[in-house]
C-alpha cells in the first residue's frame, strides 16, 4: 500500500503541474491579449496603406453600427407612434424614394468611386475637379426632374391611387432631388477615402434627423401618420444633402490644387450606365419584396416584413461598410498593376465580411423575437421571416464585397448582368410565392435570388479575374 507520504508528494507534484498550466495558460493569453493591442494600435498609427485601408474599414464599420442602431431606433419609434397600418404606409411611400432616387445619377456615384482614385493615381486633378462638379450638377438636375413627372404622375392619376397614400407619396417625392444628389456625393467621398463626409450625413444624420423632426412633431401634437414622416423625411434629407455638400466643397479645396475643370461626360457614362443596371438590379433585390408585398397585403402586413426584413438584415451593415472602405483599394492597386497585392486584399476583405456578419447572425436571431417586440406585439409573427432571410445575406457575406470588386476592375457589365438576372428571379418568385403563401413566400424569394446572385459572381470572378473569393477558399492561417 502507498504510504500517506507518497500520497502526498503525488498530491503536491500534480499541484504544481496544475500550478504551471494555469501559469502557461494565463501567460498564453495575456501574449494573445497584448498582440491583439499590438495589432490595434499598429492599425491606427501606421501609416502603411493596409493600416489606412484597415482605418478606413473600421471607420465605416463603426458609422454603419450607429447607423444600423439609430434607423432600427427611428423604425421602431415609428412602429410605436403612428401603429402598424400607418407604419405600413409609410414604409410602402419610401420604398419608392429609395428605388426613385437611386436612378437619376444614372449611376454616376458608382462610377465616382471608380474613377476618383484612378485620377488621384494618375495625378489629372483637372479631370478630378470636372467629375466632383459635373456629376454633382448632373445629379441634382436629374433628380429634379424624376421629382417633377412624379409629382405630376401622381396628380393626373391620383383617382387610381388609394387616398391614404396619396399626400405621403406628394410629400416623398419631394427627398428625390437631394436624395439623389447625396448618393453621388457619397460615391466621391468613397472614392476619394473622405469615409467620414461619405458616410456620416447620409447614414448618422438623415435618421437622426428624421427622428428629431418627428419628436417635434410629436410635441406639436401633430397626427402620428404617414404625412407626417414623409414630411420629416423631407427635413432629414435636405438637411443631410446640403451639409455634405459643404463638407465636400471645403475638402476639395483643402485637397485638391485649384484649377480649370475637364468633364468627360461620355467617357463616365461608358462606366456609369452598365453600374446603373447593377445598381438597379440591387435595388430590386432589396425592394421588390416589400413592394409585392405592398400590392397583394395590408399596409400592417407591409410594416411587419419590413420590421422583420430590417431586423435581419442589420447584419449586411458589415458588407456595406466593408464594401465601401475597400472598393477604392481595389481600383487603385489595379490601376497599378500589382497583382499579389490585390489577392492579398481580397483575402483580408472577404474575411472582414463574413466572420463579423456571421456573429451579428447568431446573435440577431438569438433576440429575434425579443427585437420584433419593441415595434410592437404583432410584430413578433415576423420571426419566420428572419429566420429564412438570413439564409440569403449570410451566402452573400460568404463572397466578400463581390460585387464592388467586378465594378472596380472592369468587369462592370458581367455584374450587371448576374444581378439583373437575380432582380428578374426575384420579381417573378415574388409573384408567384407571396400571393400563396404570404410574407413566408416574399422571404423566400429573396434569399433564393440573393443566394443566386452571390454564388454567380463567385463563379464570374474565378472565371474572368481568376480570384477565387468565396470564404472557404480564403479562410485566415491559424
Amino acid at each position: 500500500m502507498r504510504t500517506a507520504t507518497a500520497e502526498s508528494a503525488d498530491g503536491a507534484t500534480a499541484t504544481r503541474i496544475e500550478t504551471e498550466h494555469a501559469k502557461g495558460a494565463f501567460a498564453a493569453g495575456c501574449g494573445l491579449v497584448l498582440d491583439i493591442l499590438k495589432q490595434a494600435v499598429n492599425v491606427l498609427t501606421a501609416s502603411g496603406e493596409r493600416e489606412r485601408t484597415q482605418r478606413d474599414a473600421l471607420l465605416a464599420f463603426a458609422v454603419r453600427v450607429l447607423s444600423a442602431g439609430l434607423l432600427y431606433l427611428t423604425q421602431i419609434v415609428l412602429a410605436r407612434w403612428m401603429g402598424g397600418y400607418e407604419y405600413g404606409v409609410y414604409v410602402s411611400v419610401w420604398t419608392w424614394v429609395l428605388i426613385l432616387g437611386a436612378i437619376p445619377h444614372l449611376g454616376l456615384n458608382l462610377a465616382s468611386i471608380r474613377l476618383a482614385p484612378v485620377y488621384r493615381e494618375t495625378g489629372d486633378f483637372e479631370r478630378l475637379r470636372g467629375l466632383v462638379h459635373g456629376v454633382r450638377l448632373f445629379a441634382l438636375g436629374s433628380g429634379t426632374v424624376v421629382m417633377a413627372l412624379g409629382l405630376l404622375g401622381v396628380w393626373l392619376f391620383q383617382n387610381h391611387i388609394q387616398n391614404h397614400f396619396v399626400l405621403p407619396i406628394y410629400l416623398a417625392l419631394v427627398c428625390v432631388p437631394l436624395y439623389t444628389l447625396t448618393d453621388v456625393q457619397d460615391g466621391i467621398g468613397r472614392g476619394n477615402a473622405w469615409m467620414s463626409i461619405a458616410l456620416v450625413p447620409p447614414y448618422i444624420l438623415r435618421p437622426l434627423s428624421l427622428l428629431a423632426a418627428m419628436l417635434v412633431a410629436y410635441a406639436a401634437d401633430l397626427p402620428m401618420n404617414a404625412a407626417t414622416a414623409a414630411a420629416a423625411a423631407i427635413v432629414a434629407t435636405w438637411l443631410s444633402g446640403i451639409l455634405q455638400a459643404f463638407l465636400l466643397n471645403r475638402r476639395m479645396s483643402d485637397t485638391v490644387p485649384p484649377g480649370p475643370r475637364a468633364s468627360d461626360f461620355t467617357a463616365w457614362f461608358k462606366i456609369s450606365l452598365p453600374l446603373l443596371v447593377m445598381m438597379s438590379a440591387e435595388l430590386l433585390l432589396q425592394n421588390t419584396d416589400v413592394l409585392v408585398v405592398t400590392r397583394f397585403m395590408s399596409p400592417a402586413d407591409v410594416g411587419i416584413y419590413f420590421a422583420a426584413g430590417k431586423t435581419m438584415a442589420l447584419i449586411m451593415f458589415v458588407h456595406y461598410a466593408v464594401g465601401s472602405a475597400v472598393a477604392h483599394k481595389f481600383a487603385a492597386l489595379h490601376a497599378r498593376g500589382d497583382r499579389g497585392g490585390l489577392q492579398d486584399f481580397v483575402k483580408d476583405a472577404v474575411n472582414w465580411t463574413f466572420w463579423p456578419s456571421l456573429a451579428s447572425a447568431i446573435v440577431i436571431l438569438a433576440l429575434g423575437k425579443p427585437l420584433l417586440s419593441l415595434f410592437g406585439p404583432q410584430f413578433e409573427t415576423g420571426y419566420s421571416v428572419m429566420c429564412i432571410l438570413v439564409v440569403g445575406f449570410l451566402t452573400r457575406s460568404a463572397m466578400g464585397p463581390a460585387e464592388y470588386l467586378l465594378n472596380m476592375l472592369g468587369e462592370q457589365k458581367l455584374c450587371a448582368v448576374v444581378l439583373f438576372g437575380a432582380a428578374m428571379l426575384n420579381i417573378a418568385l415574388n409573384f408567384i410565392l407571396v400571393p400563396r403563401f404570404g410574407l413566408i413566400g416574399a422571404a423566400s424569394a429573396t434569399a433564393i435570388s440573393l443566394t443566386g446572385a452571390a454564388l454567380t459572381n463567385a463563379i464570374v470572378i474565378w472565371r474572368r479575374l481568376d480570384i477565387k473569393i468565396a470564404i472557404w477558399k480564403n479562410l485566415p492561417r491559424l
